[in-house]
């Protein structure tokens, strides 16, 4: 498979990056695509589709034992400890490293320079993200009567999220909405729970860090990344 188009997103690194798209919808991204598919045909059509699929490559995953895909893999939503089926998980590690993510359709630019450029909402991915292929997101993706499976097991909680205001001002202002968005989401490993703990998030060019003390997560340093 080839590369069509990459994501440019506000990620450098994997740590905070929402668990799946569509978490934090103040997200904003764009699809930029390689050159040889820099043709407006292409997207003829497109702007008329509210969300997209987005296929995407794991390039980023690599597992620390250097080994590949395994048949059985610990999903963070179950604390890191029970094992599940890889093809019942969304592991990046995979016998085929591909990702699937649904996310708004916001605008379709012509840029003399990139030609079409798709500008997304709520994307869960890492900045520089190979792009495979996309595709409408429509009316019969959409299942009234599905299950969900062992993801219903845990309920989804969001922290209340302080954020000084001297270290507000250190946040663009059409970032703020977003960030506050990640950090409620608790970028945190679901095994650790140490509020003595400091954690760094990379964002939009800034290194956020902060603690979580039960269902409230403060935000102690805003610096620029080196």
């Amino acid at each position: 498979m080839i590369t069509i188009a990459r994501i440019h997103s506000d990620f450098p690194a994997k740590f905070g990056i929402p668990r799946q798209a569509g978490l934090v919808p103040e997200l904003r991204a764009q699809v930029v695509f390689e050159p040889p598919f820099r043709n407006p045909d292409a997207v003829r059509g497109l702007a008329g589709f509210s969300h997209l699929w987005l296929i995407w490559e794991f390039s980023a995953a690599v597992r620390p034992d250097g080994q590949g895909w395994s048949p059985m893999v610990r999903p963070p939503r179950l604390g890191g400890e029970t094992r599940m089926g890889v093809f019942a998980t969304r592991s990046p590690f995979r016998p085929n490293p591909i990702g699937l993510s649904s996310v708004r359709l916001l605008q379709v630019e012509y840029d003399p320079r990139l030609g079409p450029v798709l500008h997304v909402g709520g994307a869960d991915l890492m900045d520089g993200t190979p792009i495979l292929d996309i595709k409408p997101y429509v009316a019969d993706d959409v299942h009234p009567d599905a299950r969900f499976g062992f993801t219903t097991a845990n309920q989804r909680h969001r922290l209340q999220v302080e954020i000084p205001d001297d270290l507000l001002a250190g946040i663009p202002t059409d970032k703020r909405d977003a960030l506050r968005g990640l950090l409620a989401e608790d970028p945190r490993p679901a095994y650790q729970d140490d509020p003595g703990r400091l954690y760094g998030l990379s964002f939009a060019g800034l290194n956020v860090r902060f603690s979580v003390a039960g269902g409230s997560l403060v935000v102690r340093s805003v610096d620029p990344l080196d």
